[in-house]
C-alpha cells in the first residue's frame, strides 16, 4: 500500500472484496477507480488523510452521499475521503440550532430534526448528503418559507490545506473566517477543504399539509405550466411547490407550512394577513392548501391527494428506493427570472413528448418568498435570489446491475436529448446550479455565481492557494 499505509479510518483498496461496490457513485454513468477510499471516523482521520495526500502528491476528492452528478466526488488513481460515517446530530432547542456531521443524508436529517420538533430546509432527494446540498445552495419544499439550506448555515468545521504543506482544522462562523463562511454558503462543495460538521438555524415544525396532483398525458401541460409559473413564485410563502413532467404525466407536489410556524419565524407577519386562524385543524389546513392551489387544480380534473401529517412522514412519502431508480442520469440546470412565453412552453411539450425513456423529466421548483428576502447575515455566494423558479431537464435510463452505460444504446440517445433540450431553452433562462453542474458550459463560473466570482477566487487564494481541493469545476484561485 506504500504511502497509504498511514491512513486512519476504514481504508478500502482495489484488492478488497467490497471495493467494486463502494467505489460506485449514485449515478452509474460515471465510473472511477480510486487508489483508495478512506471512510473517516472523525476529524482527525480527515486531517491525516489530507496530510498523507499532500506529502505524497496524491490527488484527492471529498465524498459524502456520492450524488455528485458528474462523478467529481471520486477519481481514478487518487484518494477519496469519504465522510459518510460522520452522522452525529445535536439539537439545541433553546437556541434553535442543530449541529450535524457532514455524512448525514437529507432523509436522516429530516428524521432526526423532526424527532426534536424541528426542521431545516433540504432538497427532496433523501439519499443526498445534507452537507452537499447545503454547500451548493440547497432548496426543496420548505424553501419559500425558511429560505435556502445555505441561508440557515451558521457555522462549519472544515479541514483545509495549511501553509506548511499539511492540514488544519478551522472553525468558520460569523466571527471566525467569515469570508470563508460566505463562500461555503453556495460554493463550498469540494473547493475549499473537507467539511466535517455544520451548524444550522432550525425551525419548529410539526405537521404540514401536502398536495399531490397528477395529470395523465401532456394535453394540459401548456395550461398547467402557464398557471403554475404565474402563481407559484408569488403565492403565500408558506406554500412551496414543484412540477415534475414526464412523457406520460405531470405531477404537482406542494407543501403548506402551518400559519403558527410561519408566523413564529417571520419578521413581518403582514405576509400572513390572508391566512386563517393559527390554530387551524388538519381539515382547515387541507382546505387552505386546496384554496391556494385552486387555479391549478381547476385545470383538466387532475387526481388530487391531500394529506396532513408530520414533516418527516410527508418527506418519506416522496422517496424512491435507490434500487428502483435508473442506473444512469444526465441533468442540466437552469434558473428562470422571467415567465416563459408560450414559445418556451411549447418547447417543453415537444421535448417531453419525444423523451427517450419514461424516466426523462422536466423538473421545476418555485422560488420567491424567503429566498428573495432572507439572505443571511454576512451574505452567501448563492447568486439566484431573484429567480422565479429553478428548472432541470433530465434523463434517466438503464437498470442497476444491468448493461453498463457505455454499452447501452440509450446512452447516446438520452445524452443528446438532454443537450438539445437545454440548448432549446437557453434563450429563456439564465444561470445554473453548481449542485446540478452543466459540465460543458463555457462560462460555468459566471452561470453559477455571477458577480461573486472574483470574491470567490480571492477566498480560494486565501484558504487553498495551492489548489489542493481541485476538480473540473472547482473554484480556481485568483
Amino acid at each position: 500500500m506504500g504511502a497509504l499505509d498511514a491512513l486512519t479510518g476504514r481504508v478500502v483498496l482495489p484488492s478488497d472484496d467490497e471495493y467494486e461496490t463502494v467505489r460506485a457513485s449514485w449515478n452509474l454513468l460515471f465510473s472511477h477507480r480510486p487508489a483508495a477510499i478512506v471512510y473517516v471516523h472523525d476529524t482527525g482521520d480527515v486531517v491525516n488523510a489530507v496530510v498523507i495526500a499532500r506529502h505524497n502528491d496524491i490527488p484527492l476528492r471529498v465524498r459524502s452521499g456520492g450524488h455528485c452528478l458528474e462523478g467529481w466526488s471520486t477519481l481514478d488513481d487518487g484518494l477519496v475521503i469519504d465522510v459518510s460515517g460522520l452522522t452525529s446530530v445535536s439539537v439545541d432547542t433553546e437556541s434553535r440550532t442543530a449541529t450535524v456531521g457532514a455524512g448525514l443524508t437529507q432523509a436522516q436529517a429530516v428524521a432526526a430534526l423532526g424527532a426534536a420538533g424541528f426542521a431545516a430546509p433540504t432538497g427532496t432527494e433523501g439519499t443526498v448528503s445534507l452537507a452537499g446540498a447545503t454547500l451548493g445552495g440547497g432548496f426543496g419544499l420548505l424553501t419559500r418559507v425558511f429560505g435556502m439550506a445555505c441561508d440557515n448555515l451558521l457555522a462549519v468545521e472544515i479541514v483545509v490545506a495549511s501553509v506548511d504543506g499539511g492540514a488544519e482544522v478551522l472553525t468558520v462562523d460569523a466571527d471566525n473566517n467569515a469570508e470563508l463562511l460566505w463562500a461555503l454558503r453556495g460554493a463550498g462543495n469540494g473547493s475549499f477543504g473537507v467539511v466535517t460538521a455544520l451548524t444550522y438555524a432550525v425551525h419548529p415544525l410539526a405537521d404540514v399539509c401536502s398536495v399531490t396532483a397528477t395529470w395523465p398525458g401532456l394535453e394540459a401541460l401548456p395550461d398547467v405550466f402557464a398557471t403554475w409559473q404565474a402563481t407559484a413564485p408569488v403565492a403565500n410563502e408558506r406554500l412551496t411547490s414543484q412540477l415534475e413532467i414526464t412523457r406520460d404525466s405531470m405531477v404537482l407536489f406542494a407543501v403548506l407550512v402551518p400559519t403558527v410556524t410561519a408566523q413564529s419565524e417571520a419578521s413581518d407577519h403582514s405576509a400572513y394577513a390572508d391566512s386563517p386562524n393559527a390554530n387551524e385543524t388538519g381539515a382547515e389546513a387541507k382546505a387552505e392548501a386546496e384554496r391556494m392551489l385552486a387555479p391549478l387544480l381547476a385545470i383538466a380534473s387532475p387526481e388530487v391527494v391531500v394529506t396532513h401529517a408530520s414533516w418527516p412522514e410527508t418527506y418519506s412519502g416522496f422517496q424512491i428506493a435507490t434500487a428502483e431508480e435508473p442506473a444512469n442520469w444526465k441533468f442540466t440546470s437552469q434558473f428562470v427570472s422571467e415567465p416563459f412565453p408560450a414559445e418556451a412552453i411549447d418547447i417543453i411539450v415537444r421535448f417531453m413528448a419525444l423523451a427517450p425513456t419514461e424516466h426523462c423529466n422536466y423538473f421545476t421548483n418555485a422560488f420567491g418568498g424567503a429566498v428573495a428576502h432572507s439572505e443571511p447575515t454576512g451574505g452567501s455566494a448563492f447568486a439566484h435570489r431573484n429567480a422565479l423558479f429553478y428548472a432541470e431537464p433530465g434523463a434517466g435510463w438503464g437498470a442497476r446491475g444491468g448493461v453498463m452505460a457505455a454499452e447501452d444504446p440509450l446512452t447516446s440517445q438520452c445524452l443528446r436529448w438532454v443537450a438539445d433540450f437545454a440548448e432549446a431553452m437557453e434563450p429563456f433562462v439564465n444561470g445554473a446550479y453548481p449542485n446540478v453542474p452543466n459540465a460543458d458550459a463555457a462560462d460555468w463560473l459566471t452561470e453559477y455565481w455571477g458577480l461573486g466570482v472574483p470574491r470567490l477566487r480571492t477566498v480560494k487564494s486565501a484558504y487553498d492557494p495551492s489548489d489542493v481541493f481541485s476538480f473540473a469545476q472547482s473554484v480556481p484561485p485568483s
